[in-house]
């Protein structure tokens, strides 16, 4: 593999961080746990993880053809995924304290609406289209990229925000509470969006 420990660590760690600013997944994650337990939110957080791993490929087969074609693309890549970061960054700030919207659609009964539910909602969410399109490629050198590699950041794609969602359903009662808590909500979100700016800061010098 020709992924370092750094740009692993940095790209894992913004997966994190993305994972804990609350959003659709978050309430419909909620929302089917209130529902009918952890086996009715289970099948969305697997919906989510195919979510994820087919933004992560598509955005490394996608930006891998554009640096082929063109020779500055990587640089230019690397600021744009800074640049985005920052973006996204002070957008969480400036709309913290803002209520997450509801969607009936995630409450539907059964293993295949609920990871229906997952994938729909992962697909359609335009945080995790900036994510894996516009930032994923700032932290890869893709022209360099090996097989091994593009399954290691599809595992990573995969695992971290698995591992968030399967939390948040175990624990919903606190999640839930936190979400309904406008001063908490709140403070998520300028924990998140502060770290956001900081990982997009850090871009330029891994």
């Amino acid at each position: 593999m020709t992924i370092s420990a750094a740009d692993a660590a940095l790209y894992a760690g913004a997966l994190l961080i993305l994972f804990l600013t609350p959003g659709p997944v978050w309430l419909g994650l909620i929302a089917r746990a209130m529902s009918g337990g952890f086996a009715a939110a289970w099948p969305l957080t697997l919906g989510v993880m195919v979510g994820d791993v087919l933004w992560s490929i598509l955005a490394v087969l996608g930006m891998a053809w554009v640096v082929d074609q063109f020779s500055m693309a990587m640089t230019v890549m690397k600021w744009v995924a800074c640049a985005t970061f920052l973006l996204m960054g002070a957008l969480v700030l400036r709309s913290a304290g803002k209520e997450i919207g509801r969607d009936s659609r995630m409450t539907r009964p059964g293993f295949v609406a609920g990871f229906l539910a997952g994938l729909a909602v992962i697909l359609a969410n335009p945080k995790a289209i900036l994510f894996y399109m516009g930032m994923l490629p700032g932290f890869f050198d893709l022209s360099a990229l090996t097989a091994w590699d593009v399954v290691a950041i599809g595992l990573m794609s995969a695992l971290v925000p698995l591992v968030g969602n399967l939390i948040v359903a175990t624990f919903v009662g606190r999640v839930k509470t936190l979400l309904k808590s406008p001063e908490a909500l709140r403070r998520m979100n300028v924990v998140s969006g502060l770290l956001l700016i900081v990982v997009g800061l850090g871009i330029p010098f891994f």
